[in-house]
């Protein structure tokens, strides 16, 4: 009888013991880290299972091109399911370099690579940079997708960091940075080669209006170098805020030649008339919405200058749009979705203009800060 009843309590504990490991694993697949994450772990975290889980992961959802697909949790735990459709989908042509896409995979891939030194993760890296070197038109941009890109994804893109995260990408590869030293030379010299193509286009780019040089649109003529539209609401215009990015890069290289210190200056100059003062935006309560707020600017006479995301580029006033393609001058003039879903007011070139260009200008133009002050 005690021995039954020692079996059962026994039975009973090992019971008890798996159902917290189940809740515990399900805990762990849940608590694992999420893909946007996975850059900014520590050094060892890229030898472990789980950082090569991932990176097989990325594997799976490469593309035939070369490249992947935006917006994907890459981090999920994947069924045998998951994977053969993953598997059937190779042939799709929907690769991006929008949204980080690409990019942080070729970024997540060689520290894994260095950390276990397994080969396959170093092969689908190649593959994504021989991609990334392809995509580029001879101008030196590059489109939002390759290959085959149609409608607005042709153009020349600046939009979310594009075209610079490439450019930056490119420049440590080919200066043989951690952890891309593995790269074959030939590849280097053509990731060297493509920087300051690059470099030309975004030169080529810069809008000139009412006889100055002013930014950047955020997708320029794949052909002409125009200023473009994308979606309905994105018109060509001149960007308060793509523009920051792209100034940022142009100051990051060394000896900068007149073209570049001249365009860095234009663009300096147009940020520090763009900025829009005495306002400030603010959530506000709003029952009637769903969403419980809306999105208000103020008058604020306190407030730090702030930025639009657009600008018209004949007159350089603000410009704000619904999904109808109609330019508004206020933000309270277009539909509350519009206003809500996206941004188009930001501190964008604050930190560029206090601390980023004195410290450039001090550096490699001390005669001349267009600031003044």
């Amino acid at each position: 009888m005690n021995m039954i009843r020692y079996t059962l309590k026994f039975s009973l504990c090992l019971f008890a013991l798996a159902i917290v490991s189940g809740a515990q694993g399900r805990e762990n697949s849940s608590n694992s880290i999420s893909w946007k994450r996975c850059l900014n772990q520590r050094p060892e975290f890229y030898a472990t299972e789980e950082a090569i889980r991932i990176a097989d992961n990325l594997l799976l959802y490469q593309r035939d091109s070369g490249g992947w697909q935006k917006n994907i949790e890459m981090a999920s735990v994947l069924s045998e399911q998951d994977k053969a459709e993953l598997h059937k989908a190779r042939i799709k042509n929907d690769s991006t370099l929008d949204n980080g896409a690409t990019r942080m995979q070729m970024r997540y891939l060689p520290m894994v690579y260095q950390a276990t030194k397994i080969e396959r993760f170093k092969g689908a890296f190649l593959k994504g940079l021989d991609y990334v070197l392809d995509a580029q038109y001879d101008n030196g941009g590059w489109p939002q997708r390759y290959p085959n890109p149609s409608g607005y994804s042709r153009h020349i893109t600046f939009n979310d960091g594009t075209m610079i995260g490439v450019l930056d990408l490119l420049g440590e590869i080919a200066g043989k940075k951690p952890p891309y030293a593995f790269v074959d030379e030939n590849r280097r010299r053509r990731a060297e080669a493509a920087v300051p193509k690059g470099i030309r286009c975004i030169l080529k780019c810069q809008i000139v209006a009412n006889g100055k040089k002013a930014a950047w649109c955020a997708q320029h003529d794949e052909k002409t170098f125009v200023p473009r539209m994308a979606r309905s609401y994105e018109l060509a215009s001149i960007s308060g805020a793509e523009s920051v990015g792209i100034v940022r890069f142009l100051m990051s290289i060394d000896r900068p030649g007149p073209e570049i210190i001249e365009a860095v200056q234009a663009a300096v100059v147009w940020f520090d008339q763009a900025g829009l003062k005495g306002i400030r935006l603010i959530r506000k309560q709003d029952k009637s919405q769903s969403s419980g707020f809306d999105k208000v600017v103020v008058e604020d006479a306190s407030a730090p200058p702030i930025w639009a995301r657009f600008y018209d580029i004949e007159t350089n006033k603000p410009i704000f749009c619904s999904r109808d393609g109609v330019p508004k001058a206020t933000l309270a003039e277009i539909s509350y979705e519009r206003r809500n879903g996206y941004s188009w007011l930001g501190y964008y070139a604050a930190d560029l203009l206090a601390n980023d260009y004195p410290a450039w200008q001090k550096k490699w133009v001390p005669a001349k800060n267009v600031l003044g002050r």
